[in-house]
C-alpha cells in the first residue's frame, strides 16, 4: 500500500519568478497537484519536469532528457505521445500512482506569450472510468473512511463509489477498538478498494492490501456536510427511503468521497443518482483467509484461473462478469435471493433460453459503462455507436424472454419489464451517429449525415473539392501546355500547382510562387487561392460544427442516463443467471433447497473446480443436523480430506448466490458465516510465525463463530510439538462442539481426537479411505464411517520421491514408537476429562476379551478389507 504525499520538487525552493514564462505556468500548475505527476500538454506530447520526469522514467521506462536550466542545472524533463498516453497512465495506475492531464485550452494562433492550460482530467486508481484503464471485469471502488472515537467507542463509518458505474454505498459500525480493527479489516477485504481516503490526523486501522491511500484535510470529514452533500446529490430532502438516516461517520465519509470524486472529473456526478447501505447481518461472512482457501476468484498462487469464478464465468459482457464476481463475494444470508435466481435458472433450463439469450447478449457492449463516461461528458463517439447498437438488441433480449414469462420465476418478469427500449434516447442516437463514426471528434465524421443542415453544407464544400481540383487541373493544363501539370494539397501548405523544372519556360504569369523544391516548383493562382479560402474554412467550421453538436448530444442525452442505468442492471442479471444456466446444464447440478431449519444435507457431493479438472471424480456425501454437528475427518495425506471440505463449503456458498450446486441434491439450512482454516502460510513481513497465523485464524474462528456457521478446520495445531499442538486440537474441537455449535467439518492427524464422539454425541468419525498394495498406496477419495485405520505417511512420503534409504529408516524407526506406546500405560489426562471412571473389574474382564480376540487373527491370512474389519472390531472391544 503505498501513500500520496506531498512531492518535493526543485522548484518549491526557489523563486518562481525566475523561471521562463512557459516554465512558470507549469509551476503554478504542480503547486496545485503537488503529490501527482504533472502531464502538460506541448504540442504533439505530454511533458514531465522536475522529479515526476525522473519518476516517470524510472516507472515507465521512457527516456530522461532535459530542457533549459533553473540555477544553472539542467530541468529534467520526460514525455509521451499525445496519442499513446492511454497506455502509460494504465501502467501508472496499476502501480498506485495518481496523474493530473493539463491541455492547452487557449488559442495558439491568439496567445501572447505561453497557450494557456489547466488540468482537465484527475487519473487516480479509485475514479477511473476510461474503458483502456479499468479492469473489464471487475469494479474498482474509492472508499472514504472516517473513525470516530468516544468513551472507548470506536464508530467506523464508510461510504465506497465505484464511479464507472455510480453504485453509491455507506456502511456504520461500532465497538471497541480491537473489535472494530478486526471488523474493519474484514469489510475492507470485502470491498477490495483501489483508492481509500482518510483524513490528515487519522491513523487508526486503515491497512488494506493492493490499497492506494490518499490524505485529505480533516475538514472534509465534516458530518454534517458530508449529509447535506448527500442529499443534493441525490435530490432529496432526507434519506429515510434509502434507510441511512441516523448515520453519523458515514456522513463524514460520503462528503469527502463525493468533494474528491467530483474534483477528479471536473464536474458533478449526475449518474450517482441512488445510495445502498449495507450492515453485517446481510451477507454471508467470509474472511480473507476464507476467500483465499477458496480460490472463489484468485488462486492461493495468486492466479486468476482455475477458480469458482474461472468456472463459472460464460458471462457474454463484462457487466455480466462484474455482477458474478459481485455475487461470489457478496452471497445474501436471505434465502429469498437465492430461491428467486434458482427458480429463474429452472425455466430458463426447461425453456432452454440461456443459449439464445447469450447469442444476443454478445452483440451487447458494456453499457453501464459508456453511460456513466455520457454522464461525465467524457464518451467517445465510438461508445456512443456501441450503446445505439447494444439497445437495438433489447427487443430480441424480449422476444427470447417472453416464453418464460409467468413460469413461476418473477424475477424474469422483473428483467423482461426492465429491458423496454428507450425509444427517444435509440431515436436521437439512430438520428445523430455516424453508422462507423471516428474515434474522436477533433478527426470529424461523428455525426451522421440529415442530422445537421449547417453541418451537411459545410461537409458539401469540403467534398465538393475533388472534383474542382480535377477539373482546375485539366483547364490549366490545356491553358498552359503543360501535360505533367499536377493541382494537389497537403496540410502545411495547402493547395498549390506544380510544375517540373524542366516545364518552368511555360508558367504563366498569373502563377505565384509557393515553395521550391528540386526538382518542381509550387505555385498558387487567384482562382486557387480563392477556392483554398473557401474549402479550408468550410472544413474547419464544419469540425468546429460537428464538435458543438457533439457536446449537445452528450447534453440531450443526461435525461436518459437513469433508464440507460436500469437497462444495464436488467442486462447483467439476466447474463449472469444464463450464465449459471449454461453451466448448471452442462456439468449436470441441481437445484438446492435452502430450509429453515439448520441442516447441512449433500448427497454426491463434488468440487466444482476439480471435477473439471480430472477425469474421474469421486462423489461423497455430508450430512450436518442437530444429531451431528461436526464430522471428524480422517485419513492419509492427498486422500482428499481437503478437497472434500472445500466443496463443501463451496456447494454451500453457490447455493446462496443463487447458483445450481455439484450434487445429486442439497438441502441447506440458514448459514450467516463461513470460516475456513486450511494449509499453512506465514506472514513473515508481519512478523508471524506459520503457526502464529494458524492460532490467529483459529482465535478469529472461536470468538466469531455461531450455530448457524459453516467451520472448516484442517490439521490445527500441527505447527508446535505434538503434545502442545494435540491438547489444542482437541480444545479448539471441544470449544465448537460445545459452545460455539457450529457446523464444522474437522481433518486431523491426531487419532486421539477420534475418540471425541465417544463423549460428544453431535460429533462424527468419518475417513477417506485409502488401500495399501505392497510398499504403495492407492487413495480411493470415497467418504466412509468411522475413523481411518493409520495415516499412511510413510506410503505418501514414498510416491513424492523420498529416498528408500530414509523410507526403510523410518519405517523401523517407527515400528520402535508404535512398541513403546503400546507398553506405555500412562494417558492424557485431556482424554479422560469429563469421562466417567470405570472401576478395575470390568477394566479386567475387558483386557481378557482383548486377548482372546488377538489370538484368534491370523494377519497372514487377512485381506486388506478383512484387516480393517477386525481392526474396527477390535477398536470397538477396546
Amino acid at each position: 500500500m503505498t501513500s500520496a504525499t506531498p512531492a518535493t520538487n526543485s522548484f518549491s525552493h526557489q523563486d518562481i519568478s525566475k523561471a521562463s514564462p512557459g516554465m512558470q505556468q507549469y509551476l503554478r500548475i504542480k503547486h496545485e497537484y503537488p503529490s501527482m505527476l504533472v502531464f502538460y500538454r506541448m504540442g504533439d506530447f505530454y511533458e514531465l519536469f522536475y522529479e515526476d520526469a525522473e519518476k516517470a522514467a524510472r516507472l515507465l521506462g521512457i527516456t530522461l532528457t532535459a530542457r533549459g536550466q533553473s540555477g544553472g542545472q539542467p530541468i529534467p524533463m520526460a514525455g509521451v505521445p499525445f496519442h499513446a498516453l492511454d497506455g502509460y497512465l494504465a501502467k501508472l495506475v496499476k502501480q498506485g500512482e495518481s496523474c493530473a492531464i493539463c491541455e492547452q485550452i487557449g488559442d495558439p494562433a491568439t496567445s501572447k506569450g505561453p497557450v494557456e492550460r489547466k488540468v482537465v482530467r484527475v487519473v487516480t486508481p479509485g475514479t477511473l472510468t476510461d474503458s483502456d484503464l479499468l479492469p473489464e471485469k471487475s469494479e474498482r471502488p474509492l472508499l472514504a473512511l472516517h473513525i470516530v472515537v468516544q468513551r472507548k467507542v470506536v464508530t467506523t463509518g464508510l461510504a465506497w463509489l465505484s464511479l464507472a458505474s455510480g453504485a453509491l454505498r455507506l456502511m456504520e459500525f461500532a465497538g471497541d477498538a480491537q473489535s472494530a480493527a478486526t471488523r474493519l479489516r474484514q469489510e475492507l477485504e470485502r470491498i477490495a478498494p483501489a483508492e481509500i481516503l482518510r483524513g490528515d490526523s487519522a491513523d487508526l486501522f486503515t491497512e488494506a492490501d493492493n490499497a492506494h491511500t490518499n490524505r485529505v484535510p480533516d475538514w472534509h470529514f465534516d458530518q454534517e456536510h458530508g449529509y447535506q452533500s448527500l442529499l443534493q446529490q441525490l435530490g432529496v430532502s432526507n434519506l429515510d427511503a434509502f434507510e441511512a438516516e441516523g448515520y453519523g461517520p458515514a456522513f463524514g465519509a460520503a462528503g469527502a468521497l463525493l468533494k474528491y470524486a467530483q474534483a477528479t472529473q471536473g464536474r458533478g456526478l449526475q449518474h450517482v443518482r441512488t445510495l445502498n447501505t449495507e450492515s453485517e447481518s446481510e451477507f454471508i461472512g467470509l474472511d480473507a483467509a476464507t476467500r483465499r482457501n477458496l480460490e472463489l476468484t484468485e488462486t492461493i498462487r495468486g492466479l486468476e484461473s482455475p477458480t469458482l469464478f474461472s468456472l463459472l464465468d460464460h458471462c457474454k459482457t463484462a457487466m455480466g462478469s462484474r455482477l458474478l464476481r459481485h455475487w461470489l463475494h457478496h452471497a445474501r444470508r436471505d434465502q429469498n435471493v437465492a430461491r428467486s435466481r434458482h427458480a429463474a435458472i429452472g425455466v430458463l433450463a426447461r425453456q432452454d433460453a440461456a443459449g439464445m439469450l447469450q447469442q444476443v447478449l454478445k452483440q451487447v457492449p458494456d453499457i453501464e459503462r459508456i453511460t456513466t463516461r455520457v454522464a461525465l461528458l467524457t464518451a467517445r463517439p465510438r461508445d456512443l455507436a456501441s450503446l445505439r447498437d447494444g439497445l437495438q438488441q433489447l427487443p430480441q433480449l424480449q422476444h427470447v424472454l417472453a416464453p418464460c414469462l409467468q413460469a413461476g420465476a418473477l424475477l424474469l418478469d422483473q428483467i423482461h419489464t426492465a429491458l423496454a427500449t428507450p425509444e427517444a434516447c435509440l431515436d436521437l442516437l439512430q438520428r445523430a451517429v455516424a453508422p462507423e463514426p471516428a474515434n474522436m471528434v477533433r478527426d470529424g465524421g461523428v455525426i451522421a449525415r440529415g442530422f445537421d443542415a449547417e453541418l451537411d453544407e459545410l461537409r458539401g464544400l469540403s467534398e465538393n473539392a475533388g472534383q474542382f481540383l480535377v477539373e482546375l487541373e485539366a483547364r490549366e493544363r490545356e491553358r498552359t501546355g503543360i501535360p505533367n501539370l499536377r493541382v494537389e494539397y497537403n496540410k502545411v501548405h495547402g493547395f498549390y500547382i506544380e510544375v517540373t523544372n524542366g516545364q518552368a519556360d511555360k508558367v504563366p504569369e498569373d502563377y505565384r510562387r509557393r515553395q521550391t523544391l528540386k526538382n518542381c516548383e509550387r505555385y498558387i493562382t487567384p482562382e486557387l487561392k480563392a477556392f483554398e479560402d473557401k474549402a479550408l474554412s468550410a472544413q474547419d467550421r464544419a469540425l468546429a460544427r460537428e464538435k458543438l453538436l457533439y457536446e449537445q448530444l452528450l447534453a440531450d442525452l443526461a435525461p436518459s442516463i437513469g433508464a440507460l442505468q436500469a437497462i444495464a442492471r436488467a442486462l447483467a442479471q439476466i447474463d449472469t443467471l444464463a450464465a449459471l444456466t449454461h453451466h448448471a446444464v452442462r456439468a449436470n447440478w441441481c437445484a438446492p433447497q435452502l430450509v429453515n431449519e439448520p441442516c447441512l444435507d449433500i448427497r454426491e457431493g463434488r468440487h466444482p473446480v476439480v471435477e473439471n479438472q480430472i477425469e474421474r471424480f469421486i462423489a461423497n456425501d455430508c450430512q450436518l443436523g442437530e444429531e451431528h454437528r461436526m464430522l471428524l475427518i480422517t485419513g492419509p495425506n492427498m486422500g482428499g480430506k481437503s478437497t472434500f471440505m472445500r466443496q463443501v463449503a463451496l456447494i454451500t456458498l453457490l447455493a446462496y448466490i443463487g447458483s445450481y450446486v455439484p450434487a445429486a441434491s442439497a438441502s441447506i439450512g440458514p448459514i450467516d458465516r463461513i470460516f475456513t482454516r486450511i494449509g499453512a502460510s506465514d506472514d513473515l513481513a508481519g512478523g508471524r510465525s506459520t503457526f502464529m497465523v494458524e492460532m490467529t485464524e483459529s482465535a478469529a474462528i472461536l470468538n466469531g463463530a455461531t450455530e448457524h456457521s459453516l467451520v472448516l478446520m484442517d490439521e490445527v495445531g500441527r505447527g508446535t510439538s505434538t503434545f502442545d499442538g494435540l491438547a489444542l486440537a482437541w480444545a479448539i474441537a471441544r470449544h465448537l462442539i460445545e459452545t460455539s455449535r457450529s457446523f464444522t467439518l474437522f481433518a486431523t492427524h491426531y487419532f486421539e481426537l477420534t475418540q471425541l464422539p465417544e463423549m460428544h454425541a453431535s460429533a462424527a468419525n468419518v475417513h477417506l479411505s485409502a488401500v495399501e498394495h505392497k510398499d504403495s498406496i492407492v487413495f480411493l477419495h470415497a467418504v466412509q464411517e468411522g475413523p481411518a485405520s493409520q495415516s499412511y505417511g510413510l506410503q505418501v512420503a514414498q510416491l513424492a520421491g523420498v529416498p528408500q534409504s530414509v523410507i526403510k529408516s523410518a519405517r523401523k524407526h517407527l515400528a520402535r514408537l508404535e512398541s513403546q506406546a503400546l507398553d506405555a500405560t500412562p494417558q492424557l489426562d485431556l482424554f479422560n476429562a469429563g469421562a466417567p471412571q470405570a472401576d478395575s473389574a470390568p477394566a479386567a474382564d475387558a483386557d481378557e476379551a482383548l486377548r482372546n480376540a488377538l489370538a484368534e487373527i491370523d494377519p497372514d491370512a487377512l485381506s486388506p478389507r478383512e484387516a480393517l474389519e477386525q481392526l474396527y472390531a477390535l477398536k470397538r472391544l477396546l
